[in-house]
């Protein structure tokens, strides 16, 4: 396996690429196809583009006027499914109508977000919303869309940042526009929606059809439109058209032209006009959207938004529950509660519930549901019993009142490790240790209900304290880093706390960015950001050199890095998961924080970022409150923390409304942390800096 594995990841990853153009890229993999593996590539590519296995479409139905015997044969796969042996292409030549019924999760997080706010006794009906509502646009226009159905990728929210839509009509054309061919009239579409562009169309009679889309075919309906206003076309012939030009089916496609041009003769265009309109429609029937379906899709989206603005812990609540058991997704949608300044705690057992649940407007409440082991079964079990007879008061009270075959070691264990009993007595380690003897005490008390032997005088409560309680043994708490580690065990993410807090002097010093506000930059702004690496991706650029595309968990957010050659080949041994380093380098684009791309030019290890770093120690005394003592005992504090970092003086301005800069030439000083929290606590944390 493991030599199977090496030469898998020597294959570039690229959509699509074969095995010579992988030869062709990766010297590892060509070595390796020139040594002992030389036999295996060269069956590879006698096996290569074969059909592996009968596979079945997601969703594909096939409708017959009678039985499917009758038409085409079948096949029943190894689940008993009974599938079709002509795959839809060769059921659409037989006349065969082939429908896909897809489910889609974003109808499921509408449905849940409108349960939760139901719940509190509000009542909204999402199919008489206006679609006039400003905040929602202003959602758009800011690329805020994490969450928001078909608009969440970030080249997307880039789009809609440039585009800032203002009616339906523009989210329906951008959902079809996002797609492979169509997405390079984005830019001409935008530019023409604000003026940029001037707004032109091949004939008069192209107005009407095209003026919603500013002169751009973007939709299906839009080529069959033309060709009956243009041409004459019926509507029946005009999709026999935009089907042909989609498929490009050529002989079909020569005998439309002919009709086409002919027909738009009879308008009075002439030949060549309509020849140029011919080749244009053809040009967009082979990508146009269909728009019935893109707005479809927008109407949902527009809605997904509406909640997200008007209800956002609910929304956000119902998008957490759908992605549970997606670790990445949960990572996504946590860090964008924190830009919306929504709390995501940690599951509580008296508090939290299957799913996740808003607590408040400003707060919700982990899904239980989403912790390993932690079954369905064991987590209605322990909800019923705490709403029928209250919260839990410890790990002993716990084992006594639920059913232990449902609630075993394994499900205390998780539930330990993930936080969920923090609120009971005791520490994470001491209830760790005391799994086993909870469970035998529970054991004791449910034996001694069910065999129900109450004394006629007494009652079951005196019947129980036959049973001594246990107490808890006297136990340190597990380290930062244990409880942790268990934490992303059992959660796959932090919730607590975070690694990346034993470095959060550093990383609070030297990263020159807010996650927590939603700030514009430019392109030629030098970024600094520190954090973990995480989710690597490398590959290669068109030149056969060796690149990488990295995720980063910062303190306060997240950042995707891109490391072209130039960086790779001075720093990649630096891009390893779990690794804590400073990235510095220019953001991709304009960008207001909906997600932060950084194309990195240097990577700095955390332990070398305050040498590399700190070239100067600034001190704002603008308010001109210093004295002479305050110097004198400022020279020594700076006599007993001397280093290499100029120090420079902010000095009040008589002249100017911006400081005198004043370099202190007879000393050099210190970066270390201690020095500058002296000076901070002299002169306030705003009054002092490194650069």
């Amino acid at each position: 396996f493991s030599e199977v594995d090496k030469i898998a990841k020597a294959i570039p990853n690229e959509l699509n690429i074969t095995l010579d153009k992988a030869l062709e890229k990766s010297p590892e993999l060509k070595k390796m196809s020139e040594g002992d593996f030389q036999e295996l590539i060269n069956h590879s590519k006698v096996l290569e583009g074969m059909h592996r296995h009968a596979s079945i479409h997601a969703a594909g139905v096939v409708i017959a006027p009678s039985e499917l015997t009758d038409f085409i044969p079948l096949y029943k796969s190894s689940t008993d499914d009974i599938t079709s042996q002509y795959d839809m292409k060769g059921l659409e030549e037989l006349g065969l109508l082939k429908m896909d019924f897809l489910g889609l999760r974003n109808l499921t997080v509408i449905d849940k977000a409108m349960a939760l706010i139901n719940s509190k006794g509000k009542t909204i009906d999402l199919e008489k919303l206006s679609f006039e509502d400003n905040k929602v646009y202003e959602l758009f226009a800011k690329g805020n869309t994490i969450g928001v159905f078909q608009f969440e990728s970030s080249g997307m929210r880039e789009f809609l940042k440039k585009l800032k839509p203002t009616v339906l009509e523009d989210l329906i054309a951008m959902n079809a526009l996002y797609r492979p061919g169509p997405m390079e009239n984005i830019d001409s579409f935008i530019n023409r929606k604000h003026g940029v562009k001037k707004i032109t169309y091949p004939h008069k009679l192209l107005k009407p059809i095209l003026q919603e889309t500013y002169g751009i075919i973007v939709y299906q309906e839009q080529v069959m439109q033309i060709a009956h206003e243009i041409a004459g076309f019926t509507l029946a012939e005009a999709d026999i058209m935009r089907r042909a030009m989609g498929k490009k089916i050529k002989s079909l496609m020569e005998e439309l032209s002919i009709k086409f041009v002919a027909g738009a003769e009879k308008n009075g265009i002439n030949k060549r006009k309509s020849e140029e309109i011919f080749t244009l429609i053809e040009k967009f029937a082979q990508y146009g959207f269909n728009k019935s379906h893109s707005t479809a899709y927008a109407y949902i989206a527009y809605q997904t938004a509406w909640l997200k603005v008007h209800f956002p812990a609910e929304f956000m609540s119902a998008n957490l529950t759908s992605e549970m058991r997606n670790i990445d997704r949960i990572v996504v949608l946590i860090n964008e509660c924190k830009k919306m300044g929504i709390d995501v705690k940690a599951p509580d057992i008296n508090i939290s519930f299957e799913d996740f649940r808003p607590i408040d407007k400003n707060c919700i409440s982990y899904g239980l549901n989403a912790i390993k082991n932690v079954g369905a079964k064991a987590l209605e079990t322990i909800i019923e019993e705490r709403k029928i007879n209250g919260n839990y008061e410890t790990i002993f009270d716990l084992c006594s009142r639920v059913d232990q075959q449902k609630v075993n070691k394994r499900v205390l264990e998780s539930l330990i490790m993930s936080g969920s009993l923090d609120t009971l007595e005791g520490n994470r380690a001491e209830n760790f240790l005391s799994v086993d003897e909870a469970i035998k005490y529970g054991q004791q008390m449910q034996s001694e209900k069910n065999r129900n032997q109450v004394d006629l005088f007494g009652s079951n409560n005196q019947q129980n304290d036959l049973i001594k309680i246990p107490t808890l043994q006297s136990l340190q708490e597990w380290s930062d880093k244990e409880s942790l580690t268990k934490e992303s065990e059992v959660l796959g993410i932090y919730i607590s706390g975070h690694p990346l807090l034993e470095h959060s002097e550093d990383l609070e010093e030297f990263t020159n960015i807010s996650f927590d506000e939603r700030q514009e930059i430019s392109k030629n702004d030098i970024i600094t950001v520190g954090g973990m690496v995480t989710r690597i991706v490398k590959r290669y650029d068109r030149r056969n050199r060796k690149m990488a595309f990295f995720d980063m968990d910062c303190l306060g957010g997240h950042a995707e890095i891109v490391a072209f050659n130039d960086c790779y080949s001075s720093y990649g041994h630096l891009i390893e998961e779990g690794n804590v380093v400073f990235v510095r380098g220019n953001p991709s684009e304009t960008s207001d924080f909906s997600d932060l791309k950084i194309i990195s030019s240097e990577i700095i290890p955390v332990e070398d970022v305050r040498n590399r770093l700190s070239q100067r120690i600034n001190i704002d005394l603008s308010s001109g409150k210093a004295d002479v003592n305050d110097i004198d005992e400022l020279m020594n504090i700076c006599k007993n923390n001397k280093g290499e970092c100029k120090l420079i003086f902010h000095l009040p301005n008589e002249r100017s409304t911006r400081p005198l800069k004043i370099v202190a030439h007879n000393i050099r000083v210190s970066s270390a942390s201690s020095f500058l929290i002296i000076l901070r606590s002299k002169y306030g944390k705003d009054s002092v800096w490194i650069d």
